[in-house]
């Protein structure tokens, strides 16, 4: 018997506009909008559908504006039948794969994302730090280019997404090495992503400490479905 999985995206997938036509077309997704804005005390949901871009790029409204499209959506679905077996998230979408699994409230999950993507753009100011997807680059070559790349800054495999594909992360300067050095190694493509803070590198390490006291106030509880974690690719089905 085939199962269904939900997964839910990470930074770098947003644009103005999205959500819009999902709230103006189901009840359900409005409604979701409107209790992020609630939540957040702002109005998100007009970041969302109307931009403009630079705003929505910042990771503190990033975050928050992902989460309540990826739960306005989940609601929509969710109001058709649809009914999944694992949740599962993208770094930022492992919250969004908690709410969707009754884990964590929305407007809990949406003020600590906000502080998250706030920690995070504090850690490293925009601008100093990047993150680049390298397409289709030779296993073996990575290490070697990082190491080249460094020069004295950090620069790190951030997410391993496919065999096909890596994303790096640290220093600009440093991923920007590194994407030329990985062309030249024989990857099909390099490309910098638009986030505006260098995630899941070493340069993250005061947002990890910072969050760690919003995590330990946040109640969790024992999600309804499986949650596939970002860590060890595991089932959790417990809220501890």
């Amino acid at each position: 018997m085939s199962k269904l999985a939900f997964l839910f995206p990470g930074q770098g997938s947003q644009y103005a506009g999205m959500g819009k036509s999902l709230a103006e077309t189901y009840p359900e997704a409005a409604a979701a909008f409107a209790e992020a804005d609630a939540a957040l005390d702002f109005p998100l949901s007009r970041l969302c559908f109307e931009g403009p871009e630079e705003e929505l790029k910042k990771t503190e409204n990033t975050q928050p504006a992902l989460l309540a499209v990826s739960i306005a959506a989940f609601r929509v679905l969710s109001g058709k039948g649809w009914t999944p077996d694992f949740v599962a998230g993208h770094s930022l979408g492992e919250y969004s794969a908690a709410v969707a699994a009754g884990a964590l409230d929305f407007a809990d999950a949406l003020r600590i994302v906000r502080n998250r993507g706030r920690y995070m753009q504090e850690a490293v100011p925009q601008g100093v730090g990047a993150m680049a997807a390298l397409l289709k680059l030779p296993e073996a070559a990575l290490p070697g280019i990082l190491l080249e790349a460094a020069q004295g800054e950090v620069v790190s495999a951030a997410n391993l997404n496919s065999p096909d594909q890596v994303v790096i992360a640290g220093h600009a300067g440093a991923v920007n090495r590194a994407c030329e050095l990985a062309k030249a190694a024989g990857a099909k493509r390099a490309i910098l992503l638009p986030v505006s803070a260098p995630f899941h590198c070493a340069l993250m390490e005061p947002a990890q400490r910072r969050l760690k006291s919003d995590l330990d106030a946040a109640e969790f509880r024992d999600p309804r479905v499986p949650l596939i974690n970002n860590w060890q690719a595991r089932e959790v089905r417990s809220g501890n």
